[in-house]
């Protein structure tokens, strides 16, 4: 073969062979797309496990179920959920974190989880990297609330006596560590006050009504009732906006700047659960969260829709774990 036929044709392999080489990462990521979409058309194929760290009945409980009552609807398969309380939801946690990462198995996510990350040294997972946020669901609002025989009729009121009272004002709460505690410690760093924190393993309200502890940072709906019936008396609410169903109560941060606290839920899966079901799942929620009727659930439980991408939301999470981790060195808080 004559010389320059040799040399056309190498240079016309290489040309083919360069061409094969650019080819490549396009059909990757082509198969990659395609792997996504067949997941999601065949997912589900059988029910759902919602894992709740909390027992029945509680204000997580019934938001799950109703999360739960949707997505059965919507994914034509059962979610059942599975309530699996104990070591501050940290159980349920686990029992997510060591299902297989298939969609089948899903966590309520909740403020408590980004409380837990600062709060136990030792778990047998990290939140962040076992877990897969997959949507944020809803945010709901806490109010400060004292017995009607307590002298402080307002918020200035309230950190003048406290300032004047040291050691004199019992701050009732649902346990160490948990939101009604961590959430009240910010006011007292904020405001610079003393409050003798007291820890309830069973309910605080007896002995908030009978005014041996004095104030309590408490979700809304726990208290709504007391506060409708005069039983007790809101002095401001902890998100940076008021509440719907508490619109005439300032919220704290009009007095304290800087003060922003709130509930939240959300939805999580294991590890390497494939993109294309934590993008169904997604999307799911969010027309849930878009319904009318849903929405009006929410607001009924004192919550607010807050509808996020899967990143979006791992964000937020990262962001309320640095938060509250800050609060609870400064207050030193252990686990018990």
């Amino acid at each position: 073969m004559p010389l320059a036929r040799r040399e056309v044709l190498a240079a016309a392999a290489k040309l083919l062979a360069a061409r094969s080489l650019a080819a490549r990462p396009l059909a990757a990521m082509s198969l990659a797309a395609m792997s996504r979409r067949a997941q999601a058309d065949t997912y589900p194929s059988r029910p759902l496990r919602f894992i709740v760290g909390y027992p029945a009945g509680n204000a997580s409980d019934v938001l799950a179920r109703l999360t739960a009552q949707w997505l059965s609807e919507r994914l034509a398969q059962k979610v059942i959920v599975e309530n699996r309380p104990g070591a501050g939801s940290n159980i349920g946690t686990e029992a997510v974190v060591r299902a297989p990462p298939d969609g089948y198995t899903l966590l309520l996510v909740s403020t408590t989880n980004a409380l837990n990350k600062s709060l136990y040294e030792k778990l047998n997972f990290d939140f962040v990297r076992d877990i897969t946020p997959v949507a944020s669901v809803c945010r709901n609002a806490y109010v400060m609330a004292v017995t009607p025989s307590f002298p402080a009729k307002t918020v200035p009121e309230f950190i003048a006596y406290a300032k004047s009272n040291p050691g004199r004002v019992n701050m009732a709460s649902t346990g160490v560590g948990s939101s009604t505690h961590v959430f009240g410690e910010l006011f007292k760093t904020l405001a610079g006050v003393g409050l003798v924190h007291v820890p309830y393993r069973a309910s605080f309200v007896p002995d908030l009504l009978s005014g041996q502890v004095q104030v309590v940072f408490a979700p809304i709906t726990h208290l709504i009732g007391y506060i409708q019936g005069g039983k007790l008396r809101p002095l401001g609410v902890t998100t940076a906006t008021r509440a719907q169903t508490l619109p005439d109560v300032p919220t704290l941060a009009e007095f304290v700047p800087g003060y922003e606290a709130s509930g939240w839920y959300g939805i999580g899966a294991p590890k390497a659960t494939p993109a294309g079901v934590i993008d169904k799942l997604n999307q799911e929620t969010a027309a849930m969260l878009g319904d009318p009727q849903f929405k009006a659930r929410l607001i009924d439980l004192g919550a607010t829709p807050m509808p996020m991408t899967p990143t979006d939301y791992g964000k937020f999470i990262g962001e309320e774990i640095e938060k509250w981790a800050k609060v609870i060195g400064v207050a030193g808080i252990k686990a018990e």
